[in-house]
């Protein structure tokens, strides 16, 4: 069962070991560990955003992370960054489910949100093709030198 739980004070170390394979650190983030940006972000806002950091659970155990970034008051302009699972556990079915329970989780925080976007490396087949089988649709747009896809809320 997966599940999305806050990045505490309780977990946010635990949070740091998670990891891509080498070549598929480039398509995620310019560093490691790529969670100490992103927790770093919930404190900074760039971009004048709301970051919230989640982890990403099977059951008890920690597989991977997701931070969702938004504007109140702005239903569609709100984003998936930072989306990966750890590489010990990738291909096992965790990321379709994540990005269920997140689409489910992100409508609770924030209702008005009419869908959510995300940038995804031009080179990065694999995830162009994870990101389209789960519903997110190319649209024509760049941003932060890469294409933006988006799932629209039925």
């Amino acid at each position: 069962m997966i599940t999305l739980q806050p990045v505490t004070e309780i977990n946010w170390r635990d949070t740091l070991v998670l990891a891509v394979y080498p070549a598929q650190q480039r398509f995620i983030a310019d560093y490691t560990p790529i969670t100490a940006i992103a927790l770093a972000k919930a404190y900074v806002r760039p971009l004048g955003m709301t970051w919230l950091p989640y982890a990403i659970y099977n059951n008890s155990h920690l597989v991977g992370f997701v931070e969702i970034a938004f504007n109140l008051g702005q239903p569609e302009d709100c984003w998936v960054f930072h989306f990966f699972i750890d590489h010990r556990f990738q291909g096992q079915g965790y990321g379709k489910a994540a990005i269920q329970t997140f689409v489910t989780l992100i409508r609770e925080i924030e209702p008005a949100c009419t869908g959510v976007s995300l940038v995804v490396h031009p080179e990065n087949v694999v995830a162009r093709q994870f990101y389209q089988g789960v519903g997110f649709e190319p649209t024509g747009e760049e941003r932060w030198g890469e294409p933006v896809c988006r799932l629209v809320f039925k």
